[in-house]
């Protein structure tokens, strides 16, 4: 399998890029500075998803089996700012965190319809990292990042729906805080003990409980679980 996966250099993507490089297959990482071993590329930047794309298209030889949008930011904004600056928050966000899935998801559609004519068995795989605010919301200063995991939960589905008869299958992981690079120090504070308070399995998440529900969506779920939005949230939040 060829598998491109977005915000690798870190957290859950380089746990996700690890796991499935062991499991044997090529897989390609992209950060928004790159690296000698991954692709740069700022989602910001309406542009990047192509040119992520198309690099990783001809770095494995013309072909991608699997799209893992993890790349996302979790940037606070209050709701009493001037407009100007809830426009620019609401705006960076969904552009990271959708309109660049959105983008990257629809180059991956294109691709696998144009190799599967013929044989549905070729088609392939998509994987967007949602998150249990999707579903249940998140903090005052995060209504844009909520609403933004919200619509990439409601744009797999409909990606699912749409191709499954072609061979392409679309799923979403949503974890709950997660222990990362970016979340330790907090976790390690003040805040953690009411993060954990409130989690039943009383710990939060690790990156690689996130990266195995990943390659498992990515490599072995059954065609019949397309649409499916797998929690890894230590029952945080139940539906």
């Amino acid at each position: 399998m060829n598998i491109l996966i977005t915000g690798a250099s870190r957290g859950i993507g380089a746990a996700a890029l690890a796991v499935l490089h062991s499991a044997g297959h090529r897989v390609l990482g992209h950060s928004t500075t790159g690296s000698d071993s991954l692709i740069a590329g700022d989602l910001a930047d309406p542009a990047a998803p192509r040119d992520i794309w198309d690099t990783a298209l001809d770095e494995f030889g013309g072909q991608i089996d699997v799209l893992v949008n993890n790349a996302g930011i979790y940037e606070a904004v209050a709701d009493n700012v001037t407009d100007s600056e809830w426009h620019a928050a609401w705006a960076r966000t969904m552009t990271i965190n959708l309109q660049a899935a959105a983008d990257l998801s629809r180059l991956a559609v294109a691709h696998f319809l144009d190799r599967g004519v013929g044989n549905k068995d070729r088609g392939g795989r998509i994987v967007n990292v949602a998150s249990r605010a999707g579903f249940r919301g998140d903090s005052p200063d995060h209504w844009h990042y909520a609403a933004s995991k919200g619509a990439l939960i409601a744009m797999t589905r409909t990606i699912a729906r749409g191709y499954a008869a072609e061979g392409i299958y679309a799923f979403a992981v949503a974890p709950g805080f997660t222990v990362s690079e970016m979340t330790e120090e907090y976790l390690a504070g003040r805040g953690g003990a009411k993060i954990v308070a409130d989690i039943p399995l009383g710990r939060v998440a690790s990156t690689d409980e996130v990266a195995e529900v990943i390659r498992w969506l990515a490599l072995d779920a059954p065609p019949s679980a397309t649409g499916s939005v797998i929690d890894v949230n230590g029952a945080s939040y139940v539906r």
